[in-house]
């Protein structure tokens, strides 16, 4: 989605998904590991000329394009008017913040714990254990909510219950009732 909104070809859009969005340093860019203008060397060698400047554009604008789910955000303010403490654990690069608060939920959240500042990743136990000590959080009252399995996963392991979401908003309001979440 992201490369074929950059470029004018499918052909095009592969060549920059494999050099970017697909590489492997972009996992490294949310570990931490590598930043904005490694990533932009790097995917450039693996690019023809032509492309560079579509790369740069890639780089400055994919985060734009990170579009809400619909409905999540009335959803994450009923959990924050209903008394829910709202944090953001994610797998992201130094720029999460500017992404987040074009979120029109971002004031709910009461704090955000991003891996490229902590430099682990989710599943590691540790990313879960930083926004617990961060925020005096016990794990066992956290509700973790990922659309990725092994980071369900991850939450459990440190004790937390946890919930994937697969984009249906109705379900995920059914199942926080389960949970004792109420939506205000």
């Amino acid at each position: 989605y992201f490369s074929r909104s950059f470029t004018e070809s499918e052909q095009d859009a592969e060549l920059l998904n494999r050099a970017l969005f697909g590489s492997g340093e972009w996992p490294l860019r949310d570990a931490g590991a590598v930043d904005d203008e490694t990533i932009a060397f790097t995917a450039k060698s693996r690019l023809p000329e032509r492309l560079h400047p579509v790369l740069e554009r890639a780089l400055a604008g994919w985060t734009a394009l990170s579009d809400p789910v619909p409905g999540m955000a009335e959803v994450v303010w009923a959990l924050k008017r209903g008394g829910a403490g709202l944090y953001v654990l994610s797998n992201a690069g130094m720029n999460i913040e500017d992404q987040l608060r074009r979120s029109p939920a971002y004031e709910a959240f009461d704090g955000v714990v991003f891996s490229a500042a902590e430099r682990v990743m989710k599943p590691d136990a540790r990313l879960y254990r930083t926004l617990c000590d961060r925020y005096a959080l016990n794990p066992q009252a956290c509700l973790f909510v990922d659309d990725n399995a092994l980071n369900v996963a991850g939450a459990e392991r440190v004790g937390m219950s946890a919930y994937r979401f697969d984009g249906d908003v109705e379900a995920f309001k059914k199942a926080l009732a389960s949970y004792g979440l109420a939506l205000a």
